[in-house]
């Protein structure tokens, strides 16, 4: 069982499958701090200095306003659009980049692919038996 699972464990898949995942936790890391560190506080400075982590609508009469979202969680329920819409954007930016990985990737196949495509082939002679065949036919059309 043993070395069923070391098998399994050493295929290709398996291994990138692990380095992807672990370079996709350290990637998030960095959309979080982007998100959080850089874009959002510019889009709170252009709207007037608003953290949008800190909106939310109490759902509940023992939640007073006016305080911070973590504070407010602990008083009571409240629904945290604000950091919904920080985990939105993030997710977008996630997404965005993704699909500039995969568009990048496809050209750079589609280039590598593009010259083998575009260079054509020298024709090939015929076999030596075609030859004899063709020489004998237009000897006895003479």
């Amino acid at each position: 069982m043993l070395k069923e699972f070391r098998e399994f464990a050493m295929k290709g898949n398996v291994v990138d499958l692990a380095v992807a995942v672990i370079i996709g936790a350290a990637f998030g890391k960095i959309v979080d701090s982007l998100v959080g560190d850089i874009i959002m506080p510019i889009v709170g400075a252009i709207t007037g200095g608003l953290d949008f982590s800190n909106y939310y609508l109490p759902l509940s009469s023992k939640v007073h306003t006016g305080i911070a979202y973590v504070d407010a969680r602990k008083e009571g329920a409240v629904l945290g659009w604000g950091q919904f819409l920080t985990f939105l954007v993030n997710f977008v930016i996630v997404a965005f980049v993704l699909f500039l990985v995969v568009q990048a990737m496809n050209r750079m196949k589609a280039r590598l692919a593009a010259p083998a495509a575009a260079a054509p082939e020298a024709p090939k002679p015929p076999p030596a038996d075609i030859v004899l065949l063709t020489e004998i036919r237009d000897l006895l059309k003479r």
